[in-house]
């Protein structure tokens, strides 16, 4: 296999399987290539530390104005980010908690195209329906290579109960097939009843036909966004998490003889020290999920909502309900929700989609919501399996805020798709849209943000399809056996630092010192990750167990006698003061108790 290392611009774009990072200060185009992918790893581990967040904040402060302020460090935001700074542009980003805080870490976990969008379009005739589908299909595959560590494909099942209904699903899921094309995972195609309790043992025996596989891709979606974040980061964007905009900027022009005043940047406070200081931008993009309407009031008080927050309950339970290398999928419930079982981190998600919230973020579902989706799963088990309370080991709501776009005549009408809104103020918002577009998503503002805003990027067109991202350096499935081999890991633990860090994970491996220290026995985090979890930026201890590591999303009890440990070691790293390690600890077991109904 051939790697090659391409430098531009003083960067180094990594092929065959590798990353772009910041590697020369040469502003002249040279191509080195090597038939050792070795050598392209070992100029992986040589890469610069990212700037702290210290340095980020000062340089926050410092920048006299940016081109284009992101607001939000969600997977849009920080897609967003890394597409203005790959075009040239002088780029910043705030997050009031941390990268993928909410909606973001908050997903099915499912990198798809979209077979009932496919659905949707074949009956309703529906061409905007089959754009989605086609655009989800390539920023699917785009994910799967830009990140081979942390996505991969996943084989799912569709059972089938009803003799009429596997030529109805066989020929839907052979079209996705076709509209997939060259970026086709794997073909689907049927198997017999036999075969399918084979494949997938725990599923309901009575009155099965068969079943239809077909493939879509799996993530890691908080250690995805956050390898987005960092990757805008090596190429030069300031992003600064725990940052909180507490009002938009405003400056006067004349314009058609009329005074107007512009969004020029933001006033924005540093959560953890309170510091306030204002943030000067030609262009702010507003990529803030469900909290989409409560910057566009910053902007104009008198604006009408456009977001409407759908809730997706998951919840996890131990991996016996589901093979560990298939999932299931139920796209035709009574109620035309999707109920869902798949194998993730060793444990099972399941839930449904698509129920109406009232709030804009409600992190913790109800206990009639944990119930329906128990009971929707025992509809599709075998009869012989008990489907218990008490194996819930986590629980969240995560919240897709479908929008209306303000521009069409039907205003209650919701767009499966993302818009992005300039305000008469220059106010760009993305809104809508799922995981799987964000970088396509982002691509669309930055688009927008140039011709509203006037920006002049070095390069008119994204940057972003292809790019390879943080940790992906080199990387290979048997990554993981450089780390026993060399640093004498238990197999358990090199896959989970080489699936979760990518080719990074040798960094990882450098803050062990002796026998790497397991968190909790029952899971193969080590303490090696709570060091490196600050350089990646993670500044509370819920950064560390709920999106640098997964711990919190995995099993809420083992968590919960995991948090004095990762406060003991952040607080080494930190400096941390007694009252600051009684509040990280304090607001640790809040989040728990948002994420479960175990805690006693």
């Amino acid at each position: 296999m051939m790697a090659y290392v391409k430098v531009v611009g003083g960067l180094a774009i990594l092929g065959g399987g590798c990353l772009a990072f910041a590697a020369a200060q040469s502003r002249h185009s040279i191509t080195v290539e090597y038939n050792d992918l070795d050598k392209a790893v070992e100029l992986a581990e040589k890469l610069t530390p990212l700037p702290s967040r210290t340095v980020q904040l000062q340089r926050l402060k410092d920048t006299t104005e940016f081109d284009l302020l992101v607001i939000g460090g969600g997977a849009t935001g920080c897609g967003v980010a890394l597409d203005a700074v790959t075009r040239g542009l002088k780029t910043a980003l705030v997050e009031k908690d941390d990268f993928a805080a909410a909606t973001s870490s908050r997903s099915t976990k499912l990198i798809h195209g979209g077979v009932r969008y496919l659905q949707k379009a074949i009956f309703n005739l529906s061409y905007e329906q089959f754009k989605l589908v086609t655009e989800a299909l390539h920023e699917r595959a785009n994910m799967l290579s830009s990140a081979p560590h942390l996505a991969q494909p996943l084989p799912i099942i569709l059972p089938i109960y009803s003799w009429w209904k596997v030529p109805y699903f066989w020929a839907g899921l052979k079209m996705y097939d076709v509209i997939a094309g060259k970026q086709l995972l794997h073909g689907s195609y049927y198997v017999s009843e036999k075969k399918a309790l084979e494949l997938f043992p725990t599923l309901k025996r009575k009155n099965l036909w068969g079943g239809i596989i077909y493939y879509d891709g799996q993530q890691d979606d908080a250690r995805m966004n956050i390898a987005i974040a960092l990757t805008a980061a090596r190429r030069g964007a300031v992003i600064t998490n725990h940052t909180e905009v507490v009002q938009l900027l405003k400056k006067k022009i004349m314009q058609d003889d009329k005074e107007k005043d512009l969004v020029c940047g933001a006033r924005v406070r540093d959560i953890l020290t309170g510091e306030e200081y204002d943030v000067h931008a030609k262009c702010v993009v507003n990529a803030t999920g469900p909290y989409t309407d409560d910057i566009r009031k910053m902007d104009d008080p008198t604006t009408r909502n456009i977001c409407q927050p759908s809730a997706g309950i998951h919840i996890v339970l131990p991996e016996y309900y589901c093979p560990r290398n298939m999932g299931f999928l139920n796209p035709e419930t009574s109620d035309g929700r999707v109920v869902f079982l798949l194998p993730w981190e060793g444990k099972t998600i399941a839930g449904t989609t698509d129920i109406p919230s009232k709030v804009t973020f409600t992190p913790k579902p109800t206990q009639e919501e944990v119930e329906f989706v128990l009971g929707e799963i025992k509809t599709y088990m075998s009869d012989d399996i008990e489907v218990r309370e008490r194996d819930v080991l986590a629980a969240w709501s995560g919240i897709r805020p479908l929008v209306r776009d303000p521009k069409s005549k039907n205003t209650e009408s919701l767009a499966r798709n993302h818009i992005v809104d300039v305000s008469k103020g220059n106010l760009v918002t993305i809104a809508g849209g799922k995981w799987t577009t964000y970088r396509s998503m982002a691509s669309d503002t930055v688009d927008e943000a140039v011709k509203s805003c006037h920006l002049q990027p070095e390069s008119t067109k994204c940057q972003t399809d292809g790019l390879i991202l943080e940790g992906g350096v080199g990387y290979s499935p048997n990554f993981y056996i450089k780390l026993v081999q060399d640093y004498k890991l238990d197999i358990e633990v090199a896959k989970h630092l080489s699936h979760s860090y990518g080719t990074k994970a040798i960094q990882v491996c450098k803050e062990i010192k002796g026998p790497a220290k397991k968190l909790a026995k029952e899971f193969p985090y080590i303490e090696a990750e709570v060091k490196f979890a600050i350089k990646e930026y993670a500044c509370t201890v819920l950064d560390v167990l709920a999106r640098r590591t997964r711990l919190a999303f995995l099993d809420v009890e083992v968590t919960k006698d995991v948090i004095p440990r990762v406060v003991d070691v952040m607080a080494s790293e930190l400096k941390w003061s007694s009252c600051r390690r009684k509040e990280e600890t304090k607001k640790a077991m809040e989040f728990l108790e948002q994420m479960g109904l175990l805690i006693k």
